[in-house]
C-alpha cells in the first residue's frame, strides 16, 4: 500500500478496518474478488485496494460494493441524524437555560 496522505491515524485505521470488514463480508457470501469487482463495475485491483483500506478508492466504488453485498442501507445510515450521539450532545449543550414568553 502506498504512503497515506491522511494525516489522521484514526482515520487510516478506520479505513483499514472498513476494508477488512468488506473482505470478511465478501467471503461470508462466498463471493470472489472478481465477482465483487464485476458486480460493482470496477477492476479487480480496485477491490484489492478497497479491502486493503486504500484511501484513494472512490465513494462511488464503496457505494457500489455495498449494493453488491446487499448492505446499501447501512451505508446510507452511517451518520443518521437520529443516532448521531455527538451531534445530539452538541445540540443539547447549545439549548438556552430558560425560555421567556413573548408578548407577556
Amino acid at each position: 500500500m502506498r504512503k497515506s496522505t491522511i494525516p489522521s491515524l484514526s482515520a487510516q485505521k478506520a479505513l483499514q478496518k472498513l476494508g477488512a470488514d468488506i473482505c470478511s463480508a465478501r467471503k461470508r457470501r462466498e463471493m470472489t474478488q472478481r465477482r465483487l469487482a464485476d458486480g460493482a463495475g470496477v477492476s479487480l485491483p480496485t477491490i484489492r485496494r478497497l479491502e486493503n483500506g486504500d484511501e484513494g478508492v472512490s465513494l462511488a466504488t464503496l457505494a457500489m460494493v455495498f449494493v453488491v453485498l446487499g448492505e446499501v442501507s447501512r451505508l446510507a445510515n452511517l451518520l443518521d441524524v437520529g443516532i448521531d450521539d455527538v451531534g445530539l450532545m452538541l445540540s443539547n449543550q447549545r439549548l438556552p437555560k430558560r425560555v421567556r414568553a413573548v408578548g407577556v
